[in-house]
């Protein structure tokens, strides 16, 4: 009898920052209306995936941090199922994207697996259906079927692609503060007024049209993140921390999503260096932005022998 198929590959599940993030106000879903800029950005979590055809489905995982609610389950048992397919599927998860940060890395980490199961099955889901599938899962992960710059509207899984920045660098800063975003959506709810929702699509529209005009967007662009209002009340060394940031020269230096990781770009490689220096004693990572283009080559290449 031959051995049942077996495919093996080795996956890059990329964070993502803010570049711009507005909060209109609470739906009847119980979601939040929001308009924001999404970025993928070259910090990953790596997740190694083993696929073996089987009569009963059976999914394991191995990971380095105890995660509660693990996304990754939950996305393979969901396309499993959305195929038709039964097999035993083994993964190991090498976390570095911080948790709870505001990064999207569960996130990441689901739509992955979004991406990875069908090809490793010899099946074909149309876009269409996979983004139906990631909402399911939570508002930042159909953003990572698609990476680059992205406008995201509703809760987040309304998506329309914006043109890619030129390749720049930061730094991305994680304190060690874990930032409720259910409280923060409390938080900030009850300083939302009909008033300011007008103005806040007017200007997020401005930057979107800014950014689109500009050579070399978002640099100069200084954004906006509403959350920042209402965290750094509560969190002041975060606000600290971002005064630091724009001090050393980032610009735009943001908080991203309800945080708490902030995150700085700098146009030169002597201010990053010069910026880490002077935050060394905070937990730092260098990252640069990665374009819609890189992002679908990364996946490409992980895929390429099965596809």
């Amino acid at each position: 009898m031959s051995e049942p198929f077996c495919a093996r590959v080795r996956l890059r599940a990329l964070a993502k920052i803010n570049l711009d993030l507005r909060v209109l106000y609470a739906r009847p879903d119980h979601y939040h209306e929001i308009r924001t800029i999404f970025q993928t950005i070259s910090l990953a979590d790596t997740i190694g995936v083993e696929f073996t055809r089987a009569r009963r489905t059976a999914i394991q995982i191995d990971a380095e941090a105890d995660i509660p609610d693990n996304l990754i389950l939950r996305a393979a048992a969901l396309v499993l199922d959305e195929l038709r397919v039964a097999a035993r599927v083994e993964f190991r998860l090498r976390k570095r994207i911080p948790m709870g940060a505001g990064l999207g890395g569960g996130s990441s980490d689901a739509a992955a697996v979004l991406l990875a199961l069908p090809v490793l099955a010899g099946r074909r889901l149309e876009l269409d259906r996979l983004i139906a599938l990631a909402a399911e899962l939570g508002s930042d992960v159909p953003f990572f079927l698609l990476g680059g710059a992205a406008a995201a509207l509703g809760r987040g899984t309304e998506l329309y692609p914006l043109p890619d920045s030129a390749p720049r660098r930061g730094l991305l800063v994680a304190p060690g503060v874990h930032v409720s975003t259910a409280a923060a959506y409390r938080a900030l709810s009850t300083r939302l007024t009909t008033e300011s929702q007008q103005n806040k699509i007017v200007s997020f529209q401005s930057q979107v049209w800014s950014g689109l005009r500009a050579p070399r967007w978002p640099q100069g662009q200084p954004g906006v993140n509403d959350f920042e209002t209402v965290v750094f009340e509560q969190f002041p060394q975060l606000a600290s921390l971002k005064r630091q940031l724009v001090k050393l020269g980032a610009s735009p230096a943001l908080m991203s999503g309800s945080g708490s990781a902030l995150f700085g770009l700098f146009r030169t490689q002597e201010q990053i260096n010069r910026a880490i220096h002077s935050l060394n004693e905070e937990r730092v990572f260098r990252i640069s932005l990665v374009s819609r283009a890189r992002y679908r080559h990364l996946w490409r290449r992980a895929l390429r022998p099965y596809i």
